[in-house]
Order: structure tokens, then sequence, then C-alpha cells
């Protein structure tokens, strides 16, 4: 016959004879059930009550206890009924149990594993603890099952952090991780595999595994022994090593995959301004500010979900809407989004290059982004301005074909009242600055010239651009750009000096409103103290102090706040005037696009700078790294570490001695590369524009001997090499 006890919720336990109730007892003091088990040898039920202990009841003495049905009943009936339910051995385990289960192998006796919240318990079948075990993590399930070994127990635990631990009696043998926490845990045998560990989650999820891996039968063949040729080999070794960095050199890191994109995403810019300008509230000086429409298609070929467009332009320039979603696009669908860009400040950008991206997820779940760059006019920023006869700073760019004139390159700059003044032309910022481009009749020079260095960038940079496009037109493609003039480095280090000099500003003001709000809040501590005394007392000039501290505190946030933009603006001009300097490089040494990327990359590793984490040690440690791996002179330059945190440093010299550095170790020969390998550089005479730091007692002692051949001081930096003419205005025009 078959036997069945249940347990509810109450605590009772109903025992049933196949399908007949046969009686139902409640154990003593039971608030909420706990697990059961039945032991077949000692014939008794166990499980863990609400007071935290395990009790064991015997199957005759349940029988044989008053029936739960006539608990209500009087003490006398309930006496006279039958027989009080007795305990048949308890043992406080301090915690809540999980599981019981009772095991008993051929090998050992039978044990009474019982699994809490903190610890694992083996009793004995009277009660007395065999061994337990502390657990370091939360258990969820356990299964004790048979071991190799004689008179030992293997115990499965999973617990809440996707392990499974094996256990023999209590030590640590085998640890797993799981792809989930399981809440029920067996050992099966599945076609002929055994030892296949059956895992359930808390989400309905099952999975079979085994510990371990599948035995080989495969035997290595024998392999013939024949005589080594070493110089064979090495000529063979050579020849590999070649053909793998050819590879490597041809391919990139990632090799490059045919494939069709998901996502195609365009940019078109308007020819024209907006109509009813979009920055109407935006005043610059006494200009009305213009703004252009940008237009972003999106042509998917596949079915996407919550694809999202970013889109950035550099400040001061601001977008109408800068975040787009699109819950849902159809397969072979197109949308186009439209927003307004327009200049909100008094300084220029660094650059006029926006970037819009897409970031979606394709139907398999894999996240992809796809992005596209537009560039806005020139126009945007600029106006037509007088051309200025002098200026503080000048720069002038070689080409190898004759010059063009300015009116074709910028018809939309032209004056038409001084049409016979076609090899110069005059530019206004919108915040005020003046550029002048002067191009020369019979040198194949253009000269650009401003008060401000920084401002050169801009159109210089426009003014190589449109000369590239305007020849690419004609069908010309040996075009080339150069510069032979010295370095402007002198400039470009006032720039960071003044950068560097608001940001140390930046953190005295800080520490001196720290150290006034700090003494406010005492203040105040000290005045709520009086106010709350039962006996009047002073205030002791108290309340003058806190008004005194308040408006110093309001004065020194709003220099905070008055610095902090003076310094954005100043990391903005800094940009451009890095630009600038990267562009003459490129120029100066002719570098490859990918040796231009790496000075970018060196030179301008962020999109803002903050006290934390600024410019001046961002571009330090990226400038040695360079100094110390393709462009060093020895391996033992190579072998220096450099340090793995970054500091605000105390000034700016070394940086200014590591890009002086730089510029002489390219002018030198050297080849900048990713690369560790490179090779070393050509020696050569440098043309002017770098002074060269000694790194060494050695190299010092050199450079003095050949102090007629270099220039010894940044001075030089700051001459500018003059154009054959006699004027600036009046030399260009003959």
């Amino acid at each position: 016959r078959d036997l069945i006890c249940i347990q509810s919720m109450d605590g009772m336990l109903m025992v049933f004879e196949q399908e007949s109730y046969a009686f139902g007892r409640f154990l003593p003091g039971s608030l909420l059930p706990g697990p059961l088990a039945y032991s077949s040898r000692t014939d008794s039920f166990i499980t863990v009550s609400s007071c935290r202990q395990v009790e064991s009841y015997k199957y005759q003495v349940l029988a044989f206890a008053t029936d739960a049905d006539k608990r209500q009943e009087t003490e006398q009936q309930k006496l006279g009924s039958g027989k009080r339910l007795v305990v048949d051995w308890t043992l406080n385990i301090g915690e809540q149990a999980l599981d019981i289960c009772i095991v008993s192998f051929n090998q050992s006796a039978s044990s009474v594993f019982v699994l809490g919240e903190r610890n694992f318990f083996c009793l004995k079948d009277n009660g007395q603890i065999r061994f337990m075990k502390k657990l370091d993590c939360s258990p969820s399930c356990f299964l004790p099952y048979c071991s190799v070994s004689e008179g030992t127990i293997n115990t499965l635990i999973g617990n809440h952090n996707h392990m499974l631990h094996i256990y023999q009696d209590v030590t640590l043998k085998w640890a797993t991780q799981l792809p989930h926490i399981p809440v029920s845990v067996r050992v099966g045998c599945l076609h002929d595999l055994k030892g296949v560990i059956v895992t359930l989650s808390d989400d309905g999820h099952l999975q079979c595994s085994y510990l371990g891996t599948d035995p080989s039968f495969f035997q290595a063949p024998k392999v013939e022994s024949r005589e080594l040729h070493y110089e064979e080999l090495d000529i063979e070794l050579k020849e590999l090593q070649k053909i793998i960095k050819d590879v490597n050199k041809s391919q990139g890191i990632w090799p490059m995959t045919e494939r069709e994109d998901d996502l195609k995403v365009s940019a078109m810019v308007s020819p024209k301004f907006d109509s009813v300008s979009q920055a109407a509230d935006v005043e610059v000086g006494t200009d009305l500010v213009p703004s252009v429409t940008v237009k972003v298609t999106l042509q998917n070929r596949l079915a996407l979900q919550k694809a999202k467009l970013s889109v950035y332009v550099q400040p001061p320039l601001v977008l109408t809407c800068d975040q787009f979603t699109f819950e849902f696009m159809a397969p072979e669908m197109s949308r186009t989004v439209a927003f307004s860009v327009y200049l909100k400040g008094s300084y220029t950008p660094s650059e006029l290059e926006g970037n819009a991206v897409v970031s979606y997820s394709r139907p398999s779940g894999i996240p992809r982004v796809i992005q596209c760059k537009f560039r806005l006019p020139l126009k945007l920023i600029c106006l037509p301005g007088q051309p200025s006869k002098t200026a503080s700073h000048k720069l002038t760019i070689d080409t190898n074909k004759s010059p063009v004139s300015l009116l074709s390159l910028f018809p939309g700059f032209a004056n038409q009242s001084e049409d016979d003044q076609v090899n110069v032309m005059g530019f206004r910022f919108l915040g005020g600055s003046r550029v002048t481009l002067l191009a020369s009749k019979t040198s194949q020079r253009y000269r650009i010239q401003s008060e401000q260095f920084e401002d050169l960038w801009l159109i210089t940079n426009e003014l190589i651009i449109r000369l590239q496009e305007y020849f690419e037109k004609q069908g010309i493609k040996d075009f080339a750009c150069s510069f032979s003039g010295s370095m402007p480095l002198q400039e470009y280090f006032e720039l960071i000096d003044h950068h560097f000099e608001l940001r140390i500003n930046g953190e005295k003001l800080e520490e001196l409103l720290s150290e006034r709000a700090v003494q406010f809040r005492a203040i105040q501590r000290r005045l709520l103290t009086r106010f709350k005394d039962k006996t009047p007392a002073p205030l002791q000039h108290l309340d003058t102090l806190l008004d005194g501290t308040y408006k110093q505190v309001i004065a020194l946030a709003d220099a905070v706040e008055e610095n902090q933009d003076s310094l954005f603006q100043s990391f903005t001009r800094l940009k451009s005037a890095t630009h600038l300097v990267i562009l003459l490089i490129g120029l100066w040494q002719k570098l490859s696009t990918d040796q231009i990327a790496i000075l970018e990359a060196a030179f301008l590793p962020l999109q803002q700078d903050t006290q934390e984490l600024g410019w001046e040690e961002t571009v330090d440690a990226a400038i040695s790294h360079l100094l110390k791996t393709c462009l060093s002179k020895s391996s033992k330059e190579q072998a220096l570490n450099l340090s793995s945190q970054l500091n605000i440093p105390k000034d700016t010299s070394r940086l200014k001695k590591h890009i002086t550095l730089l510029c002489d170790r390219l002018a030198k020969g050297g080849r900048l590369c990713l690369s560790t390998d490179a090779a070393a550089p050509q020696t050569m005479v440098m043309p002017g524009g770098c002074t060269t730091i000694p790194e060494s007692d050695l190299e010092e002692r050199s450079i003095e001997q050949d102090s007629t051949e270099l220039f010894t001081n940044h001075k030089h930096l700051i001459v500018e090499t003059p154009l054959p003419e006699v004027s600036p205005l009046q030399g260009v025009s003959e």
C-alpha cells in the first residue's frame, strides 16, 4: 500500500492511505511549515520547526496521538481520546532550513542532511551531529549523492552567485559556474552518459551538464625523424615573419570584411540660410546671427527598432535639436529629419565639421553604430570684411601651382566695390576678429594674417580645402601644399599657458569657495545654538559675520562660473590653435594621412577638459609615449615606463619641452607609426622651426658645440619668413 503525508501551511500533517484520509496531526509550536523528510530506517518524519531546531517524530506516535479534529475540545476530553504528541529528538541549529535530505548508501550509515541559510549539517539517526560546514555564499539548493571514497558522501550545493560547489564531507572538491541560479539539482544518467547534473532555474529553464571533458582516443602518429638543417629553418622563419608583417601592415589590426550595411546615413547641408533665422534671441555684437538647415536621411535594409540619432557640432555652434529616436523602421524605409545650426557665442568654433551618429541593434541583437560627417559653410560664422595691412600673426602657405584668384575660391566673400583687388580678401568673424588672405601672382604663395593666432586656423584650412577642390575640378591630381616657415610654437605656447593659468585659478577659487562654505556652515551652527538656548545671549556680531560670509560665497560662486566660461572659451581657442599646428607640421614634413591621424590623437584626446583630467597632462602623456616609442633614439628610451596616473602638472614647461622635442625628432627624419619596431630615424639637417632641447648632459654638450647650425632660443619661432614683395598688400598685387 502507498502512504502519502501532506503538510499544510498551518503546520498540520495529513496522512492518506491510498485515496483514503487516515488522520491529521498538528505539530506543537508550529507557525510556518518547514522542510519535511521521511526516514524509512527509523520510521519517522524529520522537519525544522519555527523554533529553528530539527525535530523528529515517530510515525507510530503520530498515529496514536490526539486527532487534530478534536483540538477544540476540552483538555480532559483530549487526554481521554488519545496520547499526547511527543517529539523523538530535537537539535537546535540556530537558523532556518532550506531543505532536508536523508541518504543511506552501502558504504556509509544513514545520515540526515540539513541545508541551512549559512551552514549545512550532517546528522546521525539519533540527532547527533556527524559534521557541519559553514558556507561562504547564500545557498539555494543541495543534493547529497554517493561518493567513490568509502565512508564519505559527496554533496552538490548551488548558491545565489551562479555557482555549484561539490563537497566531499566538508572538503570542497570542485566549483563550477552556472548560467542561472539553481533552485533544484539532481544527478542522473542520460543516454549512457553517467553523472549528468540536472539543474532547474527559478524561471523554469532546465539544464543538463556534466563535469570534465570527453576522453580523447586520438593518438598522434609517429613523426618520421629527419635531419634538421638550422640554416634553412632560419631562412624559412624569416620569410614567414616577413609575410606576417606585410599582412599586418596591409590589413591593420582588424581585417576588413565586405558586407552590405544594414543602415545608410547621409547628411545634406542647405546651400542657403534659413529665411527666418532660428537664432532670433541670440546676438553676437551688432551682427545678426544666421542659421542653416541640415537634413539627415536614414535608409535601412532590415527592420530596425529604437534607432537613436545623435548630432554633435563644435561649440559655440548649437543645434535646434540634437537627439532623434525612431521606435520602428520597416525594411527598405527612408526617414529624414531636419534641424538648424547657428552660432551662440562671441568666439569661433574649433571646427566647422559636424557628426551624426546612429546607434541601433541588428535583428540578431548585436549593437551597431554608424556615423556620417557633414561640413557647415564658412559664411555661417564669417562675413566679408575689410582687409588689414598689418597683423601680429602671419602664415605663408606654398603651393606647386600658379595662384588662383580669390574671387573664384571664395565667391561668397567678394567685395564688388574692389574687383581690382582680386588677390586680397578680408574676413570678419561674428565675434569681431578679422583675418586677411593675400595671394601672390608670381611666387605661388598665400599669406594668412590676423591679430589672433587661433583665428588663422579656419581660414587656412578652408583655403587648402578649396584649393584642392578647385584643382580636382580642373583634372589636376599632383597639387600639393607645403609650409617652409618657422613653426609658430611660441604663439601656441602662450595659448597653452593661458589655458593652464585658468585651470590653476579655477582650482584656487574652488578651494577658497570650499573654505568659505565651511565657515558659513560653522557660523550657522553657532547661531542655531544661540537661538535654541533658553537663556538669551548676545550674538557677538555672528549675524554680521554670517552676512559677510554669505556675500563672499556668492561672489566666489560667480567668480567660479566666470572662470569656467573663460576656461571653456580658452579650450576652444586652444583646440583651434592645435588644429593649426598639426596642419602646419603635416605640410612641413609632408606627413601621410595616417601620421596626421596619430598627431591628432595625441594632441586632441579630449572633447572637453575638467579639473580631474585636463588637456595638459593628457597630451603630455601621449607625446611622451610617442617620444619613447616610434620617435625614440635608442632602445633605452623605449624601456622607460610612463606614469600610470595623470595628475595636473605644476607648470607647462615639461609639456612645451616635449612638444618642441617632437618637432625636433620629426625634423630629423622621425616617422610616426603605431608599431614599436619602427626603423631608426635617419639624421638630417633641420630646416628650422624647433629648438633642440637636450635630454642628457652628453646631448647638451653636443648641442653647445653645434650652436652655430641650430637656433638656441624660442624667439626665433616668432620670426616670420617675409614674402619677396615690398609690403603685405602692395607686394602681392604685382
